[in-house]
């Protein structure tokens, strides 16, 4: 088990706190993300998020800056770089994800960490539930940490020395009209198994949607790994499963966790969210 850090142990528990499930996930309480956050808060809140992988703070009242000033605790706040959703007026890096009649939200219902096709994937990024459809398109998180500690020590040495391929292929030929782009940008290398830059914690980094192969190895090859890969990290016991709520801001780590959203709507059903993302590290 990972030794806890001074700072995990100084912090804990000053800010009440609810498990969202047994695989990760926790509610943050008593936190108004339209005011300012003293900086022990700001230090409490990132040591929670490094823990649980997913955090949850309900019933907030938000304008765009606040979100935007929230995710920048994190990391600088940026847009999606093919243009993936419309930014809104003035705030660029706040993508609009909407559900309405006659627009109908595009898809999400792909295990995907965001943006793994890049050179350097987003540390992680922030959801903010406006208008909701009580009981559809939930969404569901996967503990990729679990994943990597549930194989065995054979495979996980095997892992360990691998890089894989990300490129943003599918997206671009899947939903063309959404970006701003006509070509994927070259595919990019990372480590199968990536080492957390805060919890020193290791965690697959491979995902059905933007991992093609393995480098040295051909697609055929890599596939049936890869498919075992994602078979292990989406066991039940490994997710949990978001039912949204007006006023929800949920955020995930896209270093650590894959997600998966939910297609169980059509166009009658309402959903308005914002979304920020905040500019991560090079996988290591």
């Amino acid at each position: 088990m990972l030794k806890e850090k001074p700072s995990l142990a100084r912090a804990r528990r000053r800010i009440p706190t609810r498990r969202l499930s047994g695989a990760l996930g926790v509610e943050i309480g008593d936190v108004d993300l339209s005011q300012p956050l003293h900086r022990g808060v700001v230090d409490e809140i990132r040591d929670l998020f490094n823990e649980n992988v997913v955090i949850l703070m309900r019933d907030q009242q938000l304008e765009p800056q606040h979100l935007v000033s929230f995710i920048e605790h994190f990391g600088a706040a940026e847009p999606h770089p093919l243009g993936s959703r419309r930014g809104l007026e003035g705030y660029p890096q706040v993508m609009a994800l909407e559900n309405k009649p006659g627009k109908l939200g595009a898809r999400n219902d792909i295990w995907h960490s965001d943006i793994s096709y890049g050179e350097v994937p987003p540390l992680g990024s922030a959801l903010y539930a406006i208008e909701v459809t009580p009981g559809r398109a939930d969404t569901m998180f996967t503990n990729m940490y679990a994943a990597y500690e549930s194989l065995s020590p054979g495979l996980r040495k095997t892992l360990d020395v691998l890089k894989a391929i990300h490129t943003a292929e599918a997206l671009v030929r899947e939903v063309p009209s959404r970006l701003s782009v006509t070509k994927a940008p070259p595919g990019v290398e990372h480590p199968v198994v990536r080492t957390h830059p805060e919890t020193g914690r290791k965690a697959l980094f491979v995902n059905p949607w933007f991992t093609t192969h393995f480098v040295g190895w051909t697609v055929d090859e890599s596939r049936p790994i890869l498919d075992y890969l994602t078979e292990i990290a989406t066991r039940h016991e490994n997710i949990y499963r978001h039912r949204w709520q007006v006023g929800d801001v949920l955020m995930w780590d896209n270093r650590s966790a894959m997600h998966y959203g939910v297609r169980d709507y059509d166009d009658t059903m309402l959903r308005f969210m914002w979304r920020v993302t905040a500019a991560g590290d090079r996988p290591r």
